[in-house]
């Protein structure tokens, strides 16, 4: 099986690295008709073509990432209850990745559907031949040999840096935190000997990648830049929040709705207690009343016989 796979990648991307060379030599004949023929120029068209074309898949990606961040406090405290008890363990993290729609290999796949294209223009850089005429830019001489001023990878290190820490939670475990300073410098160093080109490449997919990161993240980073912590999580507007989070919230949300409802409901009640020693001193007037027309009454009859005896 693992000999039809290698030979078939092998294939593949060489032929997107064909696909790649002539898209590259398109977009420069594109700015030569322009006017002003560049191959730096092209090199960043291409790019952004190819940025553009994969953005459905690595926006599924950071979707992905952010689900599974923002469920991170809830899998260490199951990691913890149930660390001596591993069938407990894959029950309940099962549980937990069915409730919040997360998954841990569903942001593998994007990422494996775009490695054949990183890899090809990779390839298509680094072997294509410029003309001698334009293939300078900017302050480079030559796209086809390494920056001689390190500009360039010192430009490269940066925008991984930015980007590791837009993805990086404020609190991730220290290997994590190893990784985000790690990457920067081996990227940075690798693009020391790769021809300038590549690094362009390499440039402007990470700052096109930085731009739908912000969109993506910028609740997040407002937190960090601001000093809250996020608890390991990654949340926009609480869309990915857990669940029991959530609930927790809306617990809350509800005992306050009753205090606020009750306090103007204890006031009728004690009008209501006022209002009563006034109803029972009523009767009372009215009865002492009733109780002096009684003897009106029983005088009525007595002169009535009083005057039958005189007649």
């Amino acid at each position: 099986m693992s000999d039809f796979q290698i030979p078939f990648l092998s294939n593949l991307v060489g032929l997107l690295a064909e696909v790649m060379r002539v898209c590259l030599e398109f977009c420069y004949k594109m700015t030569e008709d322009l006017g002003f023929p560049s191959y730096g120029i092209a090199i960043i068209v291409l790019t952004v073509i190819i940025k553009t074309l994969l953005l459905p898949l690595a926006l599924k990606q950071i979707r992905s990432m952010k689900a599974m961040q923002a469920i991170q406090p809830e899998m260490q405290k199951i990691q913890k209850k149930y660390k001596n008890d591993p069938q407990k363990l894959r029950e309940e993290m099962g549980k937990l990745y069915k409730e919040n729609g997360a998954s841990p290999l569903s942001g593998c796949l994007p990422l494996l559907i775009q490695m054949p294209f990183l890899i090809s223009i990779y390839y298509a850089l680094q072997g294509f031949s410029y003309d001698p005429a334009h293939e300078s830019f900017l302050w480079l001489e030559s796209l086809a040999v390494p920056d001689e001023t390190y500009i360039l990878p010192i430009l490269s290190a940066a925008s991984t840096f930015i980007i590791s820490w837009q993805t990086t939670p404020k609190d991730a475990p220290s290997n994590q935190k190893t990784m985000l300073l790690m990457m920067p410098v081996m990227i940075g160093w690798m693009s020391l000997n790769f021809p300038s080109g590549l690094v362009i490449y390499w440039i402007v997919c990470n700052l096109y990648q930085l731009v739908q990161q912000t969109i993506m993240y910028w609740g997040e980073m407002k937190e960090r830049i601001g000093g809250k912590s996020s608890k390991g999580t990654l949340t926009v507007h609480g869309e990915n929040q857990p669940k029991a989070e959530v609930k927790k919230k809306k617990i809350i949300r509800k005992k306050v709705i009753k205090k606020v409802v009750k306090k103007p409901a204890d006031a009728p009640k004690d009008e209501n207690k006022e209002a009563s020693p006034e109803k029972a001193e009523a009767p009372k007037e009215v009865k002492e009343p009733a109780s002096d027309e009684k003897p009106a009454k029983a005088e009525a009859p007595a002169k009535s016989t009083g005057e039958a005896d005189e007649k």
